[in-house]
């Protein structure tokens, strides 16, 4: 009799378990999905791909991104640049690459308000989307540099002499599989250990996109 209950006790306590771990679970299909093509990057990390020209990319960049990353203690944030968006979408790429490449060799977090890739990133933000400036069109690359540079605290030719780095190269070569991404879900796309796309509409909250985020990074 004592054996019987026990037995039932046990199932009981397993099944309780399985359907909290069921339940906690990401889906896939629900919570994120699978890239069949995935992104050349380090399994401990996530890919932000974003644009300039993306208002929900600078709303995300102000209040979720770096609380996110917070959350994902050790894991490194990748910031892919969407070129193919936005008339100043190539040169905002450059700019972008360039100043990567000089925080990344003064060891600067990109996440850090020191970091002259998120100095210009906002200027050009806040330009764009709070001062509806759209560059005559796309034509004034010359001020959209300068605009870019001056906040970064950045000269013409530090930019230029980083741009033409192999490092900024190769962000800016790698940075053409944003397009495969953004063709699924838009812009902000968030990629987890460059192969997992979160979905937003289900991460309704950075809690959740963490709560994801942390299953598919232990993958």
């Amino acid at each position: 009799m004592k054996t019987s209950i026990l037995s039932k006790i046990v199932k009981i306590l397993a099944l309780v378990s399985f359907l909290s771990i069921t339940a906690s679970a990401a889906q896939e299909g629900v919570d994120y999905q699978v890239l069949q093509k995935p992104l050349n990057v380090p399994k401990n990390s996530v890919v932000k791909v974003f644009s300039y020209d993306c208002q929900h990319c600078y709303k995300f960049d102000k209040s979720v991104t770096k609380k996110l990353m917070s959350k994902l203690e050790g894991v490194r944030f990748i910031p892919y640049h969407l070129s193919s968006k936005g008339k100043l979408g190539e040169t905002a790429s450059k700019i972008f690459a360039s100043l990567i490449a000089i925080d990344e060799a003064n060891s600067t977090d990109l996440l850090s308000d020191e970091s002259k890739f998120k100095k210009a990133k906002f200027a050009i933000y806040k330009a764009r989307h709070d001062k509806n400036d759209d560059f005559d069109n796309g034509k004034d690359k010359a001020r959209f540099i300068k605009l870019a540079l001056d906040a970064a605290g950045a000269s013409q030719d530090e930019y230029e002499k980083s741009l033409a780095s192999a490092r900024a190269q190769e962000l800016l070569n790698a940075w053409f599989d944003s397009y495969d991404v953004a063709i699924i879900s838009g812009v902000p796309a968030f990629v987890v250990s460059g192969k997992y796309l979160i979905n937003l509409d289900s991460a309704t909250s950075i809690d959740k996109m963490a709560e994801i985020a942390k299953e598919l990074l232990a993958k």
